[in-house]
């Protein structure tokens, strides 16, 4: 397959609809999963809804187990056991362990809180990580836009004459590949985990004319370039992209004809959030003079907005551009409101010209709602979808008190995952689609190579890289990722890489599995209970609950004693169904 350009969801791949590719391209001999679980069927409790997927035209083979992987009926269920603080980190702060991660960071200490010290300085200091072998791999692809500047991404994928589609997308393509091939290989796992966390925050939809070629900048630069540093640079580098300048359309902002979009979403989304709106309220006191109408602090200032802030901020973005020339940021003062505007009870002076827009990033910047919002968030990313409030405020305070300080939000990164609450913390977040593939590649020891087949099949989970069209971001809470369709779509997923998704091409190892589980397993190993608790440790880290582990091992034995010695060619059959039953569990849901 080819991977030329980012295609429409509603495109066709070689005449194949995206629906049917699952059945279409998994040609094989061998008995399919599919087959093998045909029986029982594989029937799964997503929540009250059962949903059985049962191929046709196959040979009766014994029952799969039947596993509760719905949120719900698995929180029903059972009391999660919290594992140990290596196996969350490994989970929070990256995409779930490689083979060796877990006992890699095992050497890092003596006990579990001085490893956990280790990793979370090792991680927050990812210069110092040696990444060679995932950069090794990004350099294999032959990507041509990855270190190219703003102004070559400008003038080579956005005003070169007769410029195609496919040159226009380029470097949102390869931003997507090398993204996946991050997740997947890098040793800078936290550094990815807050790359797709910032991406979320400050949402642009990659795939517009306008922001796909010069998504290389937006990633690298703007994303990248400041998670682990001060947020109010972060705040301005966003603001003065072209990619948020033409997604949220303050290109068009003037003093004649406003457009309050990107005004909007700086309050409501990037800084303050909607939690601090104070509603709409007149801005008029009994005397007639400026009087704003939310909570203030000590010394007067608003502790929430209202409209007129956010009308008034608008006014101070006009002029805001983007060079037509270089694509370099541009003031233009002929189209700025030159008049006084007042934010938060914090007048403009007149004529300010561009630092109208300086001032009121930097108003926000440093408001304490801002600091209990993004901290928040990130609380919300890394420990549960409603954090307690201690860490929330913990970490808030840390935001606000560094807000002048160039590594602010590693600080408040670093005191998110040094408390208690990080620590003992589980079941209250499931993976999300791009988590969830990318801990299965990462957990089997995956052959991972991008292509137009993988695409398709991982786009129908409903987490596409840069393609949420919405301002806000893909849903952060598990139950949004939870029902049917979405639980439905990763075991089609898993289902293809565990039993159909092959080396390809025309070499000789063309039909080999690009995961390959009987090769990571000793020989030994060969009785049902003992495949399964290996598995357990190789995947998870941990052993199964008892309610997901003996169904499990049942399947393994297929009507065998559970100590029996199992025959390599019973083994050779049913291992890698097993593997992929691992990836269904509710155990490999959760993070």
């Amino acid at each position: 397959m080819t991977d030329s350009s980012y295609l429409p969801p509603t495109a066709q791949l070689d005449g194949v609809e995206p629906s049917s590719l699952p059945e279409q391209l998994t040609p094989r001999s061998a008995p399919s999963r599919r087959e093998l679980l045909r029986g029982g069927a594989v029937v799964a409790a997503v929540g009250a809804a059962s949903v059985a997927l049962q191929p046709t035209g196959v040979h009766a083979q014994p029952p799969a187990p039947a596993m509760r992987s719905g949120v719900n009926a698995m929180a029903a269920a059972t009391r999660l056991e919290t594992p140990p603080p290596e196996i969350i980190a490994l989970n929070r702060m990256g995409f779930g362990p490689r083979p060796g991660d877990l006992a890699a960071l095992m050497a890092l200490g003596g006990n579990s809180e001085a490893r956990l010290q280790a990793y979370i300085d090792q991680q927050l200091n990812p210069a110092a990580i040696d990444d060679s072998e995932c950069d090794a791999r990004i350099a294999a692809q032959g990507f041509t836009t990855l270190n190219k500047s703003r102004q070559q991404l400008w003038q080579d994928h956005v005003v070169k004459q007769n410029v195609t589609w496919d040159e226009r997308m380029q470097p949102a393509r390869e931003t997507m590949h090398a993204t996946f091939l991050r997740a997947v290989y890098s040793k800078r796992q936290l550094v990815e985990v807050l790359a797709d966390f910032w991406h979320n925050h400050f949402n642009v939809y990659g795939w517009d004319s306008w922001s796909a070629g010069t998504w290389v900048h937006y990633d690298r630069d703007v994303v990248r370039g400041n998670m682990l540093g001060n947020f109010r640079q972060m705040l301005g580098a966003v603001a003065k992209s072209p990619a948020m300048l033409y997604y949220l359309d303050n290109v068009s902002n003037t003093s004649a004809g406003p457009n309050e979009n990107y005004a909007r979403e700086l309050f409501e989304l990037h800084t303050l959030g909607a939690e601090n709106y104070y509603g709409v309220a007149s801005i008029v006191g009994p005397d007639g003079r400026y009087r704003h109408p939310a909570p203030q602090d000590a010394n007067g200032n608003p502790l929430m907005y209202i409209d007129e802030d956010v009308y008034a901020a608008t006014q101070c973005f006009t002029g805001w551009r983007v060079d037509s020339a270089t694509g370099e940021f541009q003031f233009v003062d002929a189209v700025h409101a030159k008049y006084s505007k007042i934010v938060l009870a914090q007048a403009t002076p007149s004529g300010a010209g561009v630092q109208d827009g300086e001032f009121v990033l930097d108003l926000l910047a440093n408001h304490p709602g801002t600091a209990r919002y993004i901290s928040r968030k990130l609380c919300r990313r890394l420990i549960a979808d409603d954090p307690p409030e201690a860490v929330v405020q913990a970490a808030a305070d840390v935001f606000y008190s560094q807000r002048n300080a160039s590594d602010q939000l590693k600080q408040v990164v670093r005191t998110i995952l040094l408390s208690p609450e990080f620590r003992t913390t589980w079941g209250e977040k499931i993976k999300r689609p791009f988590e969830y593939t990318v801990s299965l590649l990462r957990a089997a020891n995956a052959n991972f190579a991008w292509s137009d087949s993988f695409r398709w099949r991982y786009e129908a989970l409903g987490q596409a890289l840069f393609n949420w069209r919405p301002p806000d971001g893909y849903p952060d809470r598990k139950e949004n990722w939870s029902s049917t369709m979405p639980m439905l779509q990763r075991w089609r997923l898993c289902n293809w890489l565990i039993d159909g998704w092959k080396i390809g091409g025309d070499g000789a190892d063309k039909d080999n599995l690009r995961i390959d589980c009987r090769s990571q397993m000793p020989t030994s190993v060969n009785t049902a209970t003992a495949i399964v608790d290996f598995w357990a440790q190789r995947l998870l880290g941990r052993g199964l609950p008892a309610d997901e582990r003996q169904p499990l091992i049942d399947f393994m034995a297929g009507g065998r004693g559970p100590e029996s010695t199992l025959p390599a060619a019973h083994i050779d059959e049913r291992l890698r169904f097993l593997v992929g039953l691992f990836f269904m569990a509710p155990s490999f849901q959760w993070r």
